[in-house]
């Protein structure tokens, strides 16, 4: 009777019919794996949390419940005093919990606390981080910018990279960049700027982002325990149209690099994912498409890429769906100073499926540039 009833669930089970995907899952599903498994996600929690959900609308509850396992591994680990691990646990409960939050802006309530937490997470991660972070604040237009800064062990006043994050990207998911940074001495400091992680609630997108960098840059100079003089810039996705937009206008940059980002956007959101079209609308803070392309088109550096005097590492993937390799190719042209273009066959948006043709590489380039020790 046993094995009968067993073959009968299994029969059962097989004819059950599988409800079908939300588009909008379909699409998490097929190309957010490298992105997600790179900056890290365990492949496992990719892979069933996706298979779990079948409505965009549990997204964030589902991978909020996948970060909550972590959190919860992380606070053992350190009430049995394993720091190490603490920190691990946390930057992987944090950066779960970003990535149920960060394009999730049918929800805000949803999203805020995810996102709540997703920033608890990463800043009890920082004390225990090898080597530490530190949380910094920047008084930018009578409030403040927020980001992690680490410096490398065993250096006395380091060069720095800024970091810059792109529409979805935040500076809780920035971890592995990070350390390929800071391993070859340099120190880092990711921000979230207007329109990015904590900054999204009190200020819109910023496509004139030289004002924003401008006063990080202020804020380095009162440090004393990093050498604002060898500072570079790097910058993700719409980041990689900050990053050099910034270089056009800051001279205290003294090096730059942008991955996957636009030379110039249009007003025309045709053709374009619809779950990113429409945080845009969202984080510029925008009632319509109308007006959200009415801000597109300030992203440009048509006008100003000329102005980049300082050495500058772009990269792109041909196979971007988001931002075409041939807006990389057009800021290559435009700028004045030494550049190196890296346009990697069969890369995806920031090129997350092939990361090893070029994390490695723009971080020693950077530390060459920046003459770290």
């Amino acid at each position: 009777w046993g094995g009968g009833y067993k073959r009968e669930q299994e029969r059962s089970a097989v004819c059950k019919p599988t409800p079908e995907k939300d588009p909008r899952v379909e699409a998490a599903i097929s190309h957010w794996a490298p992105r997600f498994v790179a900056n890290g996600v365990p492949l496992a929690d990719f892979q069933e949390v996706t298979a779990s959900v079948a409505r965009w609308e549990d997204w964030c509850a589902a991978w909020s419940a996948r970060a909550a396992i972590h959190a919860d591994l992380g606070n053992k680990a350190l009430a049995g005093g394993h720091t190490i691990s603490a920190g691990e646990h946390f930057t992987r409960a944090a950066v779960c919990y970003h990535f149920g939050k960060f394009l999730f802006v049918n929800d805000m309530a949803q999203l805020r606390e995810a996102h709540r937490r997703a920033v608890e997470c990463r800043n009890k991660a920082l004390p225990y981080l090898q080597p530490p972070g530190e949380r910094v604040a920047t008084p930018y237009e009578g409030k403040t910018l927020y980001g992690n800064l680490r410096k490398p062990a065993g250096v006395a006043k380091p060069p720095v990279v800024v970091m810059c994050m792109g529409l979805d990207s935040a500076k809780e998911e920035m971890d592995d960049y990070e350390n390929r940074f800071l391993k070859r001495g340099l120190a880092t400091l990711s921000f979230d700027g207007p329109g990015q992680g904590e900054a999204e609630y009190d200020f819109a997108v910023c496509p004139e982002y030289e004002r924003p960098v401008a006063a990080v840059f202020d804020f380095l100079e009162t440090r004393t325990d990093i050498d604002p003089a060898r500072a570079g810039i790097w910058g993700v996705s719409l980041g990689g149209y900050y990053a050099p937009r910034a270089a056009a206008f800051e001279k205290r940059i003294k090096a730059c690099v942008a991955l996957s980002g636009p030379f110039q956007r249009s007003a025309d959101f045709t053709g374009r994912p619809q779950m990113n079209v429409e945080a845009f609308r969202v984080r510029a803070k925008c009632a319509n498409l109308e007006e959200a392309g009415k801000v597109a088109v300030r992203f440009s550096l048509a006008e100003c890429a000329k102005n980049i005097t300082c050495p500058i590492y772009i990269v792109a993937g041909t196979k971007d769906r988001l931002t075409p390799h041939t807006q990389a190719e057009k800021l290559a042209a435009s700028v004045s100073g030494p550049c190196v273009l890296s346009v990697i066959e069969g890369g995806n948006h920031v090129v997350n499926n092939l990361w090893y043709r070029y994390r490695d590489q723009t971080a020693d380039w950077m530390a060459k540039q920046l003459r770290a020790v």
